[in-house]
């Protein structure tokens, strides 16, 4: 099946959904109870729940979601039941409740997905006439459609569950475990294939790891540590074969014996295991290493043993950190030691405290979800200031085109608003010519709304913006002509509205931050660049430092603030932005991970690299100066490149010196400097890819 034919299978099930949940809800009430407001809100309820929130996740998860929004959305209905009393009451409402539902993006992709229909909740009932005698009439119409709605969700065509974000994660681990048991075992397309299936850009929505909770922050930190992990695997691979190693085959024995241990629990949810085996086995990984390199220089290993070793304890590191995430998700807390604890700074708070510190972090004007809180609000309430001023008709279509054709950028807007009217337009003309033709004949359009709203919820998704709103003003049409007594103005009316409220979208759009968070994505991720280019330099004189004692790393504290600003403003970005062509994306996860893997190396490096006992010299000494300052120099302009600007090529690097004595270069810095530089080179090569392609995802 292909995408496009998956998608449709799936727009058609949901239309079926809702439609189902719609007439199950409104004929009873209107011909059987003979309760018309209760009609109207139980087929808005299942409409707004299921049409208009784009709630994600398998059926039963999206039931949940339908059942968990039903107290609010009453709170919501009596709120602006209340509030119609008054226009200016209504907008102090709506700019309220818009800021507040849309703000609540900051949880993660659900709330944000229920957060539009909530928000129709409030506009339908804010609207005169004030009738307060009729919030009975509106809770239970409310009720009995969120409760039709869940029924077909999770029991009429539901949607399938897709792999979990877990089980991605344990497959992945299994594939590493593999390759680490027995080297050569998975080819290494295959094994940077599966890292790639981690990149949070081929997750659906609701696997993401979107919550600030702690078991989420570790599964997202997992998921880029096993991608690093498999890269590496997939780079020892390719290496040329090397002498016998039995130190290194102890490792990686481990770190095959640590996957699957990560592996079995995140798919079964038991024995968890506990963070410290790795630390074990990398502190006797690296006393092996002194006690070979400084013995008698007969016994030394050949330096194609020595990068072998930096290669495989590099990857130890990545496994490490897997473990100390998978320990972190399965007990909350770390059980093992978990360090650096900059690496792993969450896990030290209380979720109520990651909790205010997402909140506090996005009431900033460089929160995406801000700016879009705040132009929601400010479109919402202008909207329900000029429906109530000019007393229009239906007013609240006027809020509800604003809802829903409003986007993060002008021509986002521009290109929903232009298509909406058309829509719109087409829909008019044919209600219009239904209304006229069929007169007052209430019969006739109840049997028509069936096959109306089937027609309108499965194929005008299909057929665009224009499509949707062309079916779904004939819906309206059917539907309101069973309740109160209509005319082919309805549509003019309607037109009038969606016009209206178009304009004050566009208008939002265009004043209030236009450029959505693609802007702040990049400034973050190259300003994260920049800091971890500044950390190499400094690394490399520590490594290439034979004094005695315990050797400091490089200060890292500006670089991991400036990740964990890059971390957020990814999450923001990936809940906004659309669905991208694979292929043409700049791959943001990959900047994530080299920054990782530039402050590991700056944390560890120096602890576990091999001791200097002399300054190293000659051409290999050099070297690794040269590459050091062009690894800066580089990071800097792959900075300017994602941020938006035009650099000029990479130089070609100068290549790692072939053969050379341990005592005139280390080994970990050289293995270090050639790793960042073919990640960099990557980083590069997708931006430029998603320059010529238009897009900038990942």
């Amino acid at each position: 099946m292909t995408a496009d034919t998956a998608r449709a299978a799936a727009v058609a099930r949901r239309g079926v959904r809702v439609a189902v949940a719609a007439w199950a809800g409104f004929y009873p009430l209107l011909y059987a109870a003979d309760r018309p407001v209760a009609a109207l809100y139980a087929l808005f309820a299942p409409v707004a729940l299921g049409l208009l929130s784009a709630v994600p996740g398998s059926g039963r998860q999206k039931a949940t979601v339908v059942l968990c929004a039903l107290p609010p959305a009453l709170a919501l209905a009596s709120l602006g039941t209340l509030l119609a009393v008054d226009t200016w009451a209504a907008v102090g409402g709506m700019l309220v409740i818009g800021f507040l539902l849309a703000f609540a993006a900051v949880a993660g992709p659900r709330p944000a997905g229920a957060a539009p229909g909530l928000q129709l909740f409030y506009i339908l009932a804010c609207f005169p006439p004030y009738a307060p005698g009729t919030l009975g009439d509106r809770l239970i119409g409310l009720t009995a459609g969120a409760l039709l709605l869940a029924a077909c969700e999770a029991l009429l065509l539901p949607e399938r569950a897709v792999p979990s974000l877990r089980h991605r994660l344990a497959d992945a681990l299994s594939t590493a475990a593999d390759e680490a048991a027995s080297p050569g075992r998975v080819p290494p397309a295959t094994l940077r294939a599966a890292g790639e299936r981690l990149r949070l850009s081929s997750l659906p929505p609701a696997e993401q790891p979107a919550s600030a909770g702690r078991t989420d922050r570790a599964l997202d930190q997992a998921g880029r540590s096993v991608r690093r992990l498999l890269n590496q695997l997939a780079t020892l691979s390719e290496m040329p074969s090397a002498p016998a190693d039995p130190v290194s085959a102890e490792l990686l024995a481990r770190v095959a014996e640590v996957c699957r241990a990560c592996a079995s629990y995140l798919r079964t949810g038991e024995r968890a295991p506990v963070a410290g085996v790795l630390e074990t086995a990398m502190e006797d990984f690296g006393a092996d290493r002194v006690r070979l390199t400084c013995g008698p220089p007969a016994l030394v290993p050949p330096l194609a043993v020595l990068r072998r070793q930096s290669r495989v304890l590099a990857l130890a590191e990545s496994a490490r950190i897997v473990e100390v995430t998978t320990d972190i998700a399965a007990h909350g807390r770390p059980v093992g030691p978990a360090v650096p604890r900059d690496q792993f700074w969450y896990a030290e708070l209380s979720t109520p405290a990651l909790w205010a510190r997402r909140v506090l972090g996005n009431i900033t004007l460089r929160s995406v979800l801000f700016q879009n809180a705040v132009r929601t609000a400010l479109g919402l309430g202008a909207a329900r200031l000029v429906a109530g001023t000019l007393d229009l008709a239906h007013g609240f279509w006027v809020l509800l085109a604003v809802l829903t054709l409003g986007r993060t950028t002008v021509a986002a807007t521009w290109q929903a608003v232009s298509r909406a009217v058309a829509g719109n337009a087409v829909g008019a003309l044919a209600a219009g010519a239904l209304l006229i033709g069929l007169g007052p004949h209430t019969d006739v359009y109840a049997a028509l709304l069936v096959p109306v709203m089937l027609a309108a919820f499965c194929l005008g998704p299909l057929l665009g913006v224009a499509g949707a709103q062309a079916g779904f003003t004939l819906v309206v049409a059917t539907a309101f002509a069973q309740i109160f007594p209509v005319t082919w103005r309805l549509s003019e009316t309607r037109m009038i509205d969606v016009l209206t409220g178009s304009a004050i979208g566009l208008l939002c759009a265009l004043l209030a931050w236009p450029a959505g968070a693609h802007r702040e994505v990049r400034r973050t991720m190259a300003g994260l660049l920049h800091s971890c280019g500044g950390l190499v330099p400094a690394t490399a004189r520590i490594l290439m430092n034979p004094a005695p004692g315990v050797r400091n790393p490089a200060p890292v504290l500006p670089s991991v603030h400036r990740l964990r600003l890059a971390e957020a403003a990814y999450a923001q970005y990936r809940s906004e932005a659309p669905a991208r062509r694979a292929g043409t994306e700049t791959d943001w996860h990959a900047v994530l991970i080299v920054a990782s893997n530039t402050i590991l190396g700056a944390h560890r490096l120096p602890h576990l690299g091999l001791p200097r006992t002399a300054e190293p010299t000659g051409p290999p000494a050099a070297w690794a100066r040269t590459a050091a300052a062009d690894l800066e120099a580089e990071a800097d302009r792959i900075a300017a490149l994602v941020g938006g600007g035009n650099p000029p090529p990479a130089r070609p690097p100068a290549p790692a010196p072939a053969d050379y004595a341990p005592s005139s270069l280390s080994v970990d810095l050289e293995v270090w400097l050639t790793s960042l530089g073919r990640q960099l080179a990557w980083i590069e090569e997708t931006a430029r890819r998603g320059e010529r392609g238009g897009h900038a995802d990942g």
